[in-house]
């Protein structure tokens, strides 16, 4: 709490304010928190039973942390949410560049003032949102950066020697005095600058230009990194992750539901958007078996990961490619189509790495079968799985009737369907009922889904049958979709390189 009454020394003291350092203060809150059973981690989805209670642990022990995880981890989310569990405001020297301690200074200028002043040396009060310090390591970061340099300018300006304490200028670390400070990508910094932390972390004493301080700093450290047999930038020293006394392994969402939770809150989506275009569950669905799909896919280099923000980005486009047709046709409400997944796929291309075989197939094609692998998955939710059919219509004992029979007989007879992901709602629903059978599948498992919730059904309809290798499907030029009988188009191909290869004799 602000004592905005108490502004010099003797006034803290006479007040009766007790001095802890930042590992105590976070333990201290930690425990308020477990106790009134209240996380101090908002907005961390699906840590709940893994992540968290590490960081908690640690916390209690008192310990400096490193977060090890794949990208879009929510591992720098995490570090700034221990924030929180810091003191509202805590009594700092006035003046301070480190944010000196009333009770324990240790730069020069606060020793100076509290020998000069006593009980009346000043004290101002800082918040706890300006005790967090975080730096992102390149391979530019220099020891200066971190720890601190001599400042020659102001050396000259105050006519003071360079033998002098008063020349230093502190780096980050110094400053973040009394607070968190969180290194990020940890392996990215060179091996010599990784070195120069191992006093800070151990003992508290640095060295700057000559000089041999003791600085016993008072910080809770947290590092984030990916995994290093992956990556080609650098790696920790082992005697820096020796001094790193708990590393917490991070994960990504291991359900459907949890993941959609995520991109549902963090997806930068609009209201007016969503007043326009409605995402069905479907949808949703999707977009989270896409990001499931790539990372247990053999074309995507899995040391790499697959972000959450490619879910995240996917949603966003989604909605916007529903809006963009809604805007076109001057509709006032849309319903979110499969078509405009073709409005996804640049959330997926720029979003994955591929290994060699994925980079032979290209990324668009990689983005493409992701999509239809996510279809296959989640369409036996939907409706039942069209390889049962195929088993019990074997079965002369138990015949079963195959609801897209119908279906895959109007393809048989030579019928095609394109539905062009701009075409207007009323000219999308008319396409899909010319299709016999479709519109009675579907009634047969959702019979209470209105003509909307319909449309978007049969539609998931085909695209599930296509990737049962029942109809075929392919992509067209304006963006859409033609649909047609497997073996006829198979045919088709089969002509189609016969002509090619007549074309040559007559060459």
């Amino acid at each position: 709490m602000q004592h905005p009454a108490i502004s010099t020394l003797g006034q803290l003291i006479e007040a009766g304010y007790t001095a802890k350092t930042v590992k105590e203060e976070v333990r201290h809150n930690l425990i308020r928190s477990i106790q009134e059973k209240q996380s101090p981690f908002k907005g961390i989805l699906g840590y709940e039973d893994s992540v968290i209670p590490d960081v908690e642990r640690a916390i209690l022990s008192r310990h400096n942390i490193l977060f090890l995880g794949l990208r879009g981890q929510a591992k720098t989310r995490m570090a700034r949410e221990m924030v929180s569990l810091l003191d509202e405001w805590i009594p700092v020297i006035a003046g301070s560049e480190i944010n000196d301690s009333p009770f324990a200074p240790i730069s020069l200028y606060a020793r100076n003032l509290l020998a000069e002043k006593g009980n009346d040396t000043p004290i101002a009060w800082l918040h706890r949102s300006e005790r967090y310090g975080e730096k992102l390591a390149t391979p530019d970061v220099s020891v200066a950066d971190l720890i601190g340099d001599v400042d020659p300018i102001k050396a000259a300006n105050l006519r003071l020697s360079f033998a002098d304490e008063q020349v230093i200028h502190y780096g980050i670390i110094p400053r973040s005095h009394r607070g968190i400070f969180v290194i990020n990508e940890l392996p990215d910094l060179q091996a010599r600058i990784q070195v120069s932390l191992f006093n800070i972390l151990q003992e508290g004493d640095i060295q700057i230009r000559g000089f041999k301080l003791r600085l016993p700093l008072d910080i809770l450290f947290v590092f984030t990194a990916n995994p290093e047999d992956y990556t080609n930038r650098g790696s920790i020293v082992t005697p820096l992750k020796d001094r790193i006394e708990s590393q917490i392994i991070t994960h990504y969402p291991r359900t459907v539901e949890v993941s959609k939770a995520i991109t549902e809150q963090e997806a930068d989506v609009l209201e007016e958007q969503l007043e326009k275009v409605d995402v069905p569950d479907l949808g949703k669905m999707l977009i989270e078996q896409i990001a499931m799909e790539a990372r247990k896919s053999e074309y995507v280099d899995q040391k790499s990961g697959v972000s959450a923000r490619l879910t995240i980005s996917a949603y966003e486009n989604l909605v916007s490619t529903a809006e963009r047709r809604a805007l076109k046709y001057g509709s006032d409400k849309t319903m979110m189509r499969l078509a405009d997944f073709v409005g996804v796929i640049p959330s997926i291309t720029g979003k994955i790495e591929l290994v060699y075989e994925g980079e032979q197939e290209g990324a668009l094609n990689v983005a493409y079968r992701l999509l239809g692998l996510a279809i296959r998955s989640v369409f036996t939710q939907y409706f039942p799985d069209p390889q049962s059919f195929k088993k019990a219509g074997g079965q002369k004992s138990k015949p079963v009737v195959n609801p897209y029979q119908s279906v895959i007989d109007w393809f048989g007879k030579g019928n095609e369907l394109v539905l062009l992901q701009d075409s207007n709602d009323e000219t999308y629903r008319q396409k899909l009922y010319e299709v016999d059978g479709l519109y009675a599948a579907v009634k047969q498992y959702y019979p209470k889904a209105d003509e909307v919730q319909a449309a978007l059904l049969m539609e998931f309809l085909l695209h599930g049958l296509s990737e049962f290798s029942l109809i075929s499907k392919k992509g067209v030029v304006s963006g859409g979709y033609s649909f047609a009988d497997m073996l006829g188009s198979m045919l088709n191909i089969h002509l189609s390189d016969e002509d090619d290869e007549e074309e040559e004799e007559d060459f």
